[in-house]
């Protein structure tokens, strides 16, 4: 469904929101999560769901408690369903590609349900990097923004190829990135994608696929000549923390390269920054 005039749209992904908010659709984002920061105008709209993890964990503290949770079948956001009725949005942006990353849409469908809401619903769950730009047509499409979406995505995509012609026939470096560091997580989704695109060859997990636990030895036996330290959820800050406190433990392999990156803002979040992180990254591996 196309919306065309003033619609109220509730986006549960600060990846949408973010899209949305570049597409010129921001001044319908009624409602967001607690995690849309991007762009700082976004902080302004009512939030209506929060994550129930406790606050000031360390990285393998939130490792334990992710995992203890889903495995008592817990659910790691809460919907905030008053403060959703009192939207009366029209369309609602949400997810079921990942449990730890956002509210899942079945449990929007049922708040809909049972607050008697007819919002449409829709799903945004890119697994790779084409599907990425092509949630910007469908956000496009769905807010009568298309001729903004094919803008967008034209500005991204000649980005890439320019990457692409830059790195054009270098000597690829072996790069290893770490989606988790503690314990090390290889990465999936785009993330591989991005590491071919920006002129490494990816040594660590599968394009497309979710992210898998491994051991440092699993990583040691990749031979990696740069390690990208991209911890989901963390800043630049955050990352370059556990990058030196995986110096200091011995963890990496001697002599490689360490880069932390702002993980959430351009590698984990699937909007309109991953291409700075594939620029950023062509310019560590080809200087």
């Amino acid at each position: 469904m196309a919306y065309f005039g003033r619609v109220r749209i509730v986006s549960l992904l600060p990846s949408t929101t973010e899209i949305l908010f570049a597409l010129g659709a921001g001044d319908d984002v009624v409602g967001v999560t607690f995690e849309c920061d991007t762009p700082t105008e976004a902080r302004n709209r009512t939030i209506v769901s929060t994550s129930t993890m406790p606050e000031d964990l360390s990285p393998a503290a939130i490792d334990a408690w992710v995992s203890a949770a889903q495995q008592r079948g817990e659910d790691l956001y809460t919907l905030d369903a008053g403060a959703l009725a009192g939207l009366d949005a029209d369309l609602v942006v949400t997810q079921d590609l990942c449990a730890v990353c956002a509210v899942d849409v079945s449990v929007v469908d049922d708040a809909l349900a049972h607050l008697g809401c007819t919002a449409e619903v829709l799903t945004i769950d890119p697994h790779a990097l084409e599907e990425v730009l092509g949630s910007v047509h469908t956000l496009g499409k769905a807010t009568g923004q298309e001729v903004a979406a094919e803008e967008l995505v034209g500005g991204l995509r000649a980005r890439l190829a320019a990457v692409g012609d830059r790195v054009a026939g270098r000597t690829r470096p072996r790069v290893a990135v770490l989606e988790w560091a503690d314990p090390p997580y290889a990465p999936g989704h785009w993330i591989p994608e991005m590491v071919e695109a920006a002129g490494g060859e990816n040594v660590l997990g599968t394009a497309g696929a979710r992210s898998t636990r491994i051991t440092w030895e699993t990583l040691h036996e990749s031979r990696p000549e740069v390690v990208v330290v991209a911890p989901c959820g963390y800043d630049r800050e955050g990352a370059q923390e556990q990058a030196d406190a995986l110096v200091a433990a011995g963890h990496l392999p001697a002599g490689v390269k360490v880069h932390a990156v702002d993980a959430d803002g351009m590698w984990a979040r699937p909007g309109p920054r991953l291409v700075d992180g594939v620029e950023e990254l062509a310019g560590v591996l080809h200087p």
